[in-house]
């Protein structure tokens, strides 16, 4: 992995994290439905991440980095939703939160830029 790709790097980092918590939800807090929605879409943004890197056209790289985005925002929810039913405590929800909307943020500046300079 390139080391001057910030969200290649972050992306990667937020996985591990959320396969981390995943795991702990389920050993843990016995939940097994809603962290299985959390894990795919956490692992997502990443691999779509990845996947936008070796895209083969500068639409098939939007294409990507806007599936990576959608799947940033449905994590939050996901931790969003999970905080609400008392899984996650304040403290696990802000920090995923903050790495999620960090994330986000990412994608949708290179979503905005991309559709600016091909108008």
């Amino acid at each position: 992995m390139k080391k001057d790709n910030l969200i290649q790097e972050k992306s990667f980092a937020f996985a591990i994290r959320t396969v981390k918590l995943y795991q702990y939800l389920c050993e843990e807090k016995k939940e097994y439905i809603l962290s299985k929605q959390l894990l795919r879409s956490g692992t997502s943004v990443g691999a779509n991440i990845e996947e936008s890197i070796g895209g083969q056209s500068d639409a098939d790289f939007l294409s990507k980095i806007s599936i990576s985005y959608k799947e940033a925002r449905e994590t939050i929810y996901w931790i969003k939703l999970l905080s609400a039913t008392g899984y996650l405590n304040d403290i696990q929800t802000q920090s995923m939160l903050f790495d999620a909307e960090e994330i986000c943020k990412i994608p949708g500046k290179i979503q905005i830029t991309l559709k600016n300079r091909n108008s």
